[in-house]
């Protein structure tokens, strides 16, 4: 029997994804593709003139990567562009030693648009001296397209990079196309192929970028931005066979080139030839989603982030319940009055009782507004008033931690669902992990059931959490405290819960319980992509930060969680592990300060001995839990 197209392609599939498993042959994959990416980019051409694409492909990386994506670029400019591609040597010799220096330090982060800068000033400089000492003719315009250019590209290469940005793709897929248009060593343009490759494989965004990337390479007459937008559009309609979709990019070049009146007909063959090769490109296996419902799920997501806004206003806005005090005093006086054997005599002089006798701390003969012939009842039945409404105002007032817990609850909810909603129909950012942590915990329980609690685990996106919590007292009823606190933060924010929703949640659960300081907090948030890191306290002993000159004292005392919910908040200290420094947290059994300065090279240590030597040192005379957690960030990334 034949073997048909289909099951050619699927077999082509099959062995590259076995190829991609292997790691010799994705380290060689790497490599080639750098200086592939750079050799290609250095052909960009826009009037006949060389462009900086491949510097901005060096500037967005760093390592090895940039120096074999220049080592091609520098052998593109040499085989394309032969004396005129001296300039571009330049551009890649600069670029490079700024990607080396710079690296991936910490500038980088915090000044997003320094490379990019960094890339215009090389361009402009490199043109500047060029024309000064060997009268290059290059004009004005393509002066400060060149500029654009390199800058542009330094970000755009960037982003393609991080993932950050799906547009992003799609236009460097464009430059890919421009540059692969000045390579024709079939006797056709390279740039043909590719477009067929992207209009049968990517989305229409970027089929039409291909298209103009074609025309602004000037190959042809034929308007190849109207074929790629149509070949893409056509892909909309339901094919009778999967194999009829690649054909699409030659077809409507047919169909646009007959409309024109030109007969150009080699790009047919090589825009085929590309739809064909994208039929070799796995796909990614993705869930089934009907069309519009990922739209769907996003207004109702919306919607209920409006409701419970709404839920919390009307919250706010209407006015607690008053204690009627004259109604309080009212009945005070018919209770005195009542039973009294002068009530006839003295009933119809006695004015209302004043509202301020409930707030006196003790009531008197001379708080009474007219002297009464039995002062002693009236006086008794004030009093039991007063008590009744002492026990009334703690009622009201604990009915407002009760009404404060849930509007704030509806708060982070609303907020919650709202930013859930808006990123919904972007595309997941795919944020590079630069770090591994490394966490040891020490402890030692004054009794059987330890109440220090701590976890360690790894939240959304690429940020991993350190939780210790430290039950009140010792014992049984400490050690289900700081569980319950552990494993209750340990959900929200695996669950994407930002970590000040989560902490004031559980200060809120711990108000409603009526167990007000039961528990301490301690949390450190580590950004695994870019070494900082936050640690939240609430209640909890003051952490440390060690590095090679010095300790640091991060955070103050302040009071638990579980007093109030107006009042009280976390302390938020924010902070950078990506020189090797080591962060310290404690529970409130072990003394840090007289520990760390028994302990010599401590950032030297391994995270386990530091936390076993501070709890050694720091526990001695401990009359309570002690536990020490030591966090370290080391770069690179673990296989397992």
């Amino acid at each position: 029997m034949m073997t048909t197209i289909e099951t050619y392609v699927r077999r082509g599939q099959g062995n590259l994804r076995k190829w991609a498993l292997d790691p010799r042959a994705r380290m060689g994959a790497k490599i080639s593709a750098c200086f592939l990416a750079g050799l290609v980019l250095s052909g960009a051409s826009l009037a006949n003139v060389p462009q900086p694409l491949a510097m901005g492909l060096v500037c967005a990386l760093s390592g090895w990567r940039a120096a074999v994506a220049a080592a091609g670029g520098a052998a593109g400019y040499l085989i394309f562009w032969g004396q005129a591609g001296y300039q571009g040597l330049c551009w890649l010799g600069l670029a490079l030693g700024v990607a080396l220096i710079l690296g991936k330090r910490r500038i980088l982060d915090e000044s997003p648009l320094l490379m990019p800068a960094i890339a215009g000033l090389i361009v402009s400089a490199t043109g500047l001296a060029f024309q000064i000492w060997t009268a290059d003719a290059t004009t004005v315009p393509q002066y400060l397209l060149r500029i654009l250019l390199g800058a542009g590209t330094a970000k755009l290469f960037e982003l393609v990079r991080d993932r950050r940005d799906r547009a992003a793709d799609w236009l460097a897929l464009g430059c890919g196309v421009l540059s692969l248009s000045q390579i024709a060593p079939f006797g056709f343009s390279l740039g043909y192929v590719a477009a067929g490759a992207v209009t049968a494989w990517g989305a229409l965004p970027a089929a039409a970028l291909a298209g103009l990337a074609l025309d602004l390479a000037q190959l042809t007459r034929v308007s190849m931005t109207a074929a790629m937008t149509l070949a893409s559009l056509l892909r909309l309609v339901p094919a009778a066979k999967p194999w009829i979709p690649y054909t699409y990019p030659g077809l409507m070049y047919l169909l646009v080139m007959g409309l024109s009146g030109n007969r150009e007909i080699l790009p047919f063959f090589a825009l085929t030839l590309g739809g064909a090769l994208a039929a070799l490109v796995p796909r990614e296996q993705a869930g089934i989603r009907r069309r519009g419902e990922t739209g769907l799920l996003q207004v109702r997501l919306e919607l209920m982030a409006g409701v419970l806004s709404e839920i919390q206003q009307l919250l706010l806005e209407s006015p607690g319940i008053p204690i009627d005090e004259e109604a309080l005093l009212l009945r005070t006086r018919e209770r005195a009055c009542g039973s009294c054997p002068n009530r006839k005599g003295c009933r119809e002089r006695l004015e209302p009782l004043p509202n301020g006798l409930l707030h006196s701390p003790l009531v008197e003969v001379s708080s009474l507004s007219v002297a009464c012939k039995k002062p002693g009842r009236m006086i008794l039945e004030l009093r039991r008033t007063q008590e009744q409404y002492r026990a009334l105002r703690a009622d009201r007032e604990r009915q407002g931690e009760y009404r404060s817990a849930v509007i704030q609850q509806y708060q982070f909810l609303s907020a919650f669902l709202q930013q859930q909603s808006e990123g919904l129909p972007r595309r997941e950012i795919r944020l590079r992990q630069r770090f591994t942590p490394e966490v040891s915990l020490c402890s030692a329980g004054k009794e059987m059931a330890n109440g220090d609690r701590c976890a360690s685990f790894m939240g959304t996106g690429c940020r991993y959490y350190i939780v210790l919590c430290d039950g009140m007292g010792t014992g049984l009823g400490a050690a289900q405290e700081g569980q319950s606190a552990v494993s209750l933060l340990r959900r929200m924010l695996s669950a994407g819960f930002p970590a000040e929703y989560a902490l004031r949640s559980l200060n809120a659960l711990l108000v409603l319980r009526g167990r007000a300081g039961a528990v301490t907090v301690d949390l450190a948030e580590l950004q695994l992509d870019s070494g900082r890191a936050t640690v939240y306290k609430w209640g909890a002993a003051p952490s440390w930060l060690m590095r090679d000159g010095g300790a640091e004292k991060i955070g103050t005392a302040t009071p638990p969680p579980g007093l109030s919910i107006a009042e009280g908040r976390e302390t938020v200290e924010r902070l950078s592990l990506r020189r090797g420094e080591v962060l310290i947290l404690t529970s409130d059994g072990v003394e840090v300060d007289g520990a760390l300065r028994r302990v010599r090279g401590i950032c030297t240590l391994p995270p386990g001995e530091v936390a076993a030597k501070l709890l050694e040192l720091g526990s001695q005379e401990r009359e309570d839990d002690a536990t020490v957690a030591a966090v370290r960030l080391r770069s690179g990334v673990l296989s397992t």
